[in-house]
């Protein structure tokens, strides 16, 4: 492990949490301007903070680099205890980043309680920093399930006319799986005295304990993913939420369940990992075919978008459960590029709901007509998110389809089927929302992106294609901490 001569990821945890806890002080309704600026402000330097951990970050060491270590509750050895490796590395900036956009989304549309959205978005940044960086079980649970909290309130407040529903459906189901993973956690506390997650990877268990444990951590990171069939909650609480809601969920909140998969079930259950691995590609390989199809058929543009994910995060626990460093690495690249892209997706739809206030795919048509910037954006990001090569969203795809078919040509050959389904459903959306005549009065009075807007979605389309172009510095990050890893689930914890 490399320790940390200054504490850079407790800075990238605390920094935004401090700044929206400053905005809940000094928020009043009277002067939502100051809220604002005082919240892009604590984005903005949430994000530059965690530029210095990409930067000196070292590709070819291998173990944690950052660590961080002090004594929390010193009676049941639970330390606050952080560290990251390649696979972790970038869900810290690309978490800071969304929030950036986030806070800018909401600038002209959110008009009341705007230092409680803006502090809760500003918190939840800071939390879900903190479950792609903790090194102790315990500590873990508590980011993983105070992410919980503030995206509750922001559905539950901000959300549409069935919020109430919506935030409480998303609040059982994944509580509910976090119980489980909960009792799992101290199994594995009372069988080896520690909550550190190393610890645990080097941890003697039979067959027995490891199907227990592996089916406990299943249930929770797969409602949290989601994985079929636990994923009914995620359509809901897109449709309900607020644009920003939607776009934190769809970009960071579901690839804590897939990195979950990679730092407990894969190294701490290798063997259960293994003898469970057809059924986990089954039901991701369910989630690429079918929900594409159920993509397919639907009439709102939010729902479209969300069943989307779900086929895309399908790819993510395929990709992690062919055990081969392509397929893995792809996964990972994968949940990158689609906080990208599902991102950009979603705000395209707020930047149509903002001037139409509805989601119906029937009340669009010619668009393009009328709003040719944001028509060139949401056709690049459309393509993108159906795989097109060039853009961000080929990369991971690419590399799970080709981890497949090293694993098994007829898996390769049914996930290779999402390329199609993705194309179908996004220019299908793009071919009824954008192109064609003007179909009707209210499309023909939409006003293109302003200068705000252009920006936000200007330096996602960036985003988008520059990794798609080029995506060695994502993958030469976690090359060593994946072959790592591999290595790790090869050798049998079986006598």
């Amino acid at each position: 492990m490399m320790q940390s001569t200054f504490p850079l990821l407790s800075l990238a945890i605390w920094c935004p949490v401090a700044f929206g806890i400053l905005v809940l002080a000094v928020g009043r309704d009277d002067n939502p301007t100051l809220v604002r600026w005082l919240s892009l402000l604590g984005a903005a330097v949430s994000f530059v903070v965690t530029l210095p951990i990409v930067r000196q970050f070292d590709n070819g060491f291998q173990g944690m680099q950052f660590v961080e270590k002090s004594v929390w509750i010193d009676r049941f050895n639970i330390n606050y205890f952080l560290g990251i490796d390649g696979i972790s590395l970038w869900f810290i900036p690309l978490t800071a980043f969304i929030t950036v956009l986030v806070v800018i989304s909401a600038w002209q549309v959110i008009e009341k309680k705007v230092a409680q959205y803006m502090g809760a978005f500003l918190i939840l940044s800071g939390l879900m920093i903190g479950v792609f960086c903790t090194l102790d079980g315990m500590l873990f649970y508590v980011f993983f399930e105070a992410t919980l909290i503030p995206m509750f309130i922001i559905v539950g407040v901000w959300g549409g006319s069935n919020r109430v529903y919506a935030a409480i459906k998303f609040f059982l189901y994944t509580l509910m799986g976090s119980l489980l993973m909960l009792v799992a956690l101290l199994y594995l506390y009372f069988h080896s005295g520690t909550f550190e997650i190393l610890t645990w990877h080097q941890l003697p268990l039979d067959m027995s304990e490891q199907i227990l444990i592996f089916l406990a951590f299943l249930i929770a990171f797969a409602v949290k993913v989601p994985m079929w069939p636990v994923h009914t909650w995620l359509p809901d609480a897109h449709v309900e939420a607020p644009t920003g809601g939607s776009v934190v969920l769809a970009a960071i909140m579901l690839k804590l369940g897939g990195y979950g998969f990679l730092r407990f079930s894969l190294p701490i259950t290798p063997d259960a990992s293994h003898y469970l691995a057809g059924f986990v590609i089954t039901l991701s390989l369910i989630a690429v075919i079918y929900i594409g199809l159920v993509a397919l058929v639907q009439k709102d543009m939010k729902k479209l978008i969300a069943y989307s994910s779900i086929a895309h995060m399908g790819f993510v626990t395929l990709g992690f459960f062919i055990f081969n460093d392509i397929g893995v690495q792809g996964g990972i690249v994968q949940m990158i590029s689609h906080g990208f892209v599902s991102g950009a997706m979603f705000l395209c739809i707020g930047v149509l709901y903002d001037r139409m206030h509805t989601r119906e795919i029937s009340a669009y048509g010619g668009v393009v007509n009328v709003m040719p910037r944001f028509a060139a954006l949401f056709v690049l990001f459309s393509l993108a998110n159906s795989g097109l090569p060039g853009t961000s969203g080929f990369v991971g795809e690419f590399m799970v389809i080709l981890g497949a078919v090293k694993f098994n040509f007829w898996i390769g050959l049914l996930a290779a089927t999402a390329l199609i389904l993705g194309a179908a459903y996004s220019l299908w959306l793009v071919k009824r929302v954008v192109f064609g005549a003007v179909t009707n009065s209210h499309v023909k009075e939409m006003l293109d992106l302003n200068k705000r807007e252009f920006a936000m979605l200007g330096v996602l389309a960036i985003a988008v294609i520059a990794m798609g172009l080029y995506p060695a510095p994502f993958t030469d990050a976690m090359q060593v901490s994946v072959a790592d890893l591999l290595k790790h689930v090869a050798i049998t914890k079986l006598n």
